[in-house]
């Protein structure tokens, strides 16, 4: 009975000095920090903060000495998504835009709400009713604030809120009441699906926020992927701030077709163009916008594109006030691996010795970012044609070479594979992990597409997904998460598809090609990647340099992996950054339940905290009065695919009142 006492003792003291070291770590006995008020104020006007996208924001007043301080201010809850369909990913990753001294934010669900920026308190919300039949991603990135000039100050819809919502309609709403605007459109929608010709319930959805260029208000959409080959055109389209009226489109039809002579009879549009569903920059000053281009479908068979894939995973420069093609550039030849651009191009004035440059940085997710002259397209930084892998199955003709950036630095992703790279918690999973990585095809990047079966990385996720990457205008760095994990992916000839079906298999169908396809990514039998760790990454980029400052691993294993397993392995991520101009970078993006701060200068993490769901999203920061604090706001919606747990809370923290 003594020995017992003695070992609960010690179990009792070494609790406690832990608890203790927990503690000290956590800040609990310091003292808050005061607050500055001396610094500069700003908002956050676009999805990205500025129409460029860059993420940047100047304010000061949370630094990398008193992060350590920040507390949650206010929660406001924007409901959950109810009865979604059993396929599907209810989530809420949009990122609140700020006007008129109001929040503005959409749920996956296309609710639309305003808040106060000080309080979490909701304003006005509006509840539009859309179809999200078919749609495996319940998703709205953001809204679009735009003034329209040809309405006096304080009448209706002077100010304009700009929403997409799944079933492929634009709607516009008074910024300060939530009214709908009925004199834009059609009593305050624009429907694209009627200028498509024939479409099905699903195809056509708007899930990223629309931009603004002169009068102008453009939107993109989202085509679904691997339904059928004959589907709708992948349409950029431009309408009239005030009225609603159509103003261009552009289709993405390769030199030598129009859709005037080559549409289908009673149609206005080529079918089966390339699509864009990523997020799209805007530079008012130059009247482009910027445009990251999708597949022409089918995602992994192009022997029956027809030429229609010239400006696939390619991003296109258009202009303005025509929707002219000014110029494009191609990430990917003749993409068969669904590596359309998942990103925003993100616009910013590069330092060189002849001076600053507009340049353009595009993360792809090949895991290449390619820095362009946004006038003219061309690579401020050395791309060359490299041979890759050829092969593949009948009726496809690979592209013979495939654009590389020659700067290493800009090659985000982990080099190619092999069995040595194969890992494990133990020596079972880690064998099961290289049984498998000997049972599909695998040439490295670009491995050609096939029956057996190939080994994709990185994986259709793509190292950099639809967060892109955020530029620190003043310091000229370039920040970056990636995940790096791979795919098993596989054709199936169409003659196999119904009986596999049936015997449980889920196959992608794509109606109309010779094959369907199955996708997963290579895990072990305990669920982890097989490739080794760290697979998620945060890392920083000297623009001016084109050298890597620090790389260093992302998130940990906890909620993903039990208790004590929860190691600093770099986690799959989904989200992107914001950088600021104290010398932070906040970041949620991971698969555990932490928004991150880091310094910018060391890649060192200053402060974390916990979120009351997954933060697959990108946070964004203001600072309104002169006396009031500095906010980061971030959405907590979680996604299903992968694993987090799901929310409906936008959460802002802030340096404590009475510092």
């Amino acid at each position: 009975m003594a020995r017992r006492n003695k070992l609960l003792l010690a179990g009792a003291v070494v609790a406690g000095v832990a608890g203790l070291a927990w503690a000290w770590q956590a800040n609990v006995f310091r003292a808050n920090p005061a607050i500055d008020y001396s610094g500069p104020l700003a908002g956050w006007d676009a999805w990205g903060n500025d129409p460029g996208g860059s993420r940047y924001s100047p304010l000061t007043q949370i630094t990398p000495e008193n992060v350590w301080a920040l507390k949650p201010a206010w929660t406001y809850n924007i409901g959950m998504i109810k009865n979604p369909p059993e396929f599907s990913s209810p989530t809420l990753e949009g990122t609140p835009i700020l006007a008129e001294s109001r929040l503005y934010v959409c749920s996956g669900g296309g609710r639309i709400a305003a808040i106060d920026p000080e309080t979490g308190k909701e304003i006005w919300g509006a509840e539009p009713k859309s179809d999200n039949f078919s749609t495996y991603l319940l998703s709205c990135r953001g809204v679009t604030y735009a003034r329209d000039a040809k309405v006096a100050e304080g009448e209706l819809c002077a100010g304009k809120i700009f929403a997409g919502t799944l079933d492929g309609r634009l709607l516009a709403f008074d910024s300060a009441t939530g009214k709908v605007c009925q004199d834009w459109g059609v009593k305050g929608v624009v429907d694209l699906k009627p200028d498509l010709g024939q479409y099905e319930r699903g195809d056509v959805s708007i899930s990223s926020p629309a931009v603004v260029i002169g009068t102008n208000i453009v939107t993109n959409s989202r085509i679904a992927d691997n339904i059928r080959t004959d589907m709708p055109a992948g349409v950029i389209r431009a309408f009239d701030i005030h009225t609603g009226q159509p103003t261009w489109s552009w289709n993405a039809l390769p030199p030598g077709m129009s859709d005037t002579a080559d549409a289908p009879e009673g149609e206005n549009f080529v079918r089966s163009t390339p699509n864009s569903w990523a997020p799209m920059s805007a530079d008012p000053a130059l009247n482009m916008v910027y445009v990251p281009m999708g597949n022409a479908p089918p995602d992994h068979f192009g022997g029956d594109r027809r030429g229609l894939d010239y400006y696939s995973s390619a991003v296109v420069a258009l202009d303005g006030a025509t929707g002219e093609v000014k110029w494009h550039f191609k990430t990917v030849n003749h993409d068969v691996w669904d590596y359309d651009i998942p990103s925003q191009p993100v616009l910013f004035d590069l330092p060189t010795a002849a001076g600053k440059v507009p340049a353009l940085a595009q993360a792809t997710k090949v895991g290449h970012i390619f820095i362009l002259d946004r006038r003219t397209g061309k690579p401020l930084f050395p791309v060359e044609e490299r041979p890759v892998p050829q092969g593949g199955v009948p009726g496809e003709k690979l592209a013979p070479t495939q654009p590389f950036p020659v700067n290493k630095a800009f090659i985000v992703r982990d080099p190619d594979l092999t069995e040595d790279d194969m890992w494990g918690f133990t020596p079972y999973d880690k064998s099961k992990c290289k049984e498998a990585f000997r049972s599909y095809d695998y040439k490295g990047l670009f491995t050609p597409p096939s029956t057996r079966g190939w080994i994709q990385f990185p994986s259709f996720m793509g190292a950099s997904n639809w967060g892109s990457v955020s530029v620190d205008q003043q310091r000229g760095i370039l920040v970056a998460n990636t995940t790096q994990v791979a795919a098993i992916m596989k054709l199936i000839p169409q003659a196999e598809i119904e009986a596999r079906t049936k015997a449980g298999e889920r196959i992608i169908p794509t109606k109309g090609a010779p094959y369907g396809l199955t996708m997963k990514p290579l895990l072990s039998p305990f669920g982890a990647p097989c490739n080794r760790p760290p697979w998620g990454k945060l890392m920083a980029i000297d623009l001016k340099a084109g050298q890597v400052l620090w790389n260093v691993p992302l998130g940990t294993a906890r909620d993903q992996a039990p208790f004590p397993l929860w190691f600093k392995l770099g986690v799959p991520n989904m989200g992107g950054s914001v950088v600021t101009g104290s010398g932070l970078i906040f970041i949620g993006a991971t698969s555990d339940q932490y928004i991150r701060a880091y310094d910018i200068k060391t890649g060192e993490v200053v402060w974390r905290a916990r979120l009351p769901a997954g933060g697959q999203s990108t946070p964004m920061t203001y600072r309104l009065k002169k006396n009031g604090r500095q906010y980061v706001v971030i959405a907590a919606g979680g996604h299903k695919f992968m694993g987090t747990k799901l929310g409906d809370s936008l959460v802002a923290f802030a340096l404590p009142e009475g510092s």
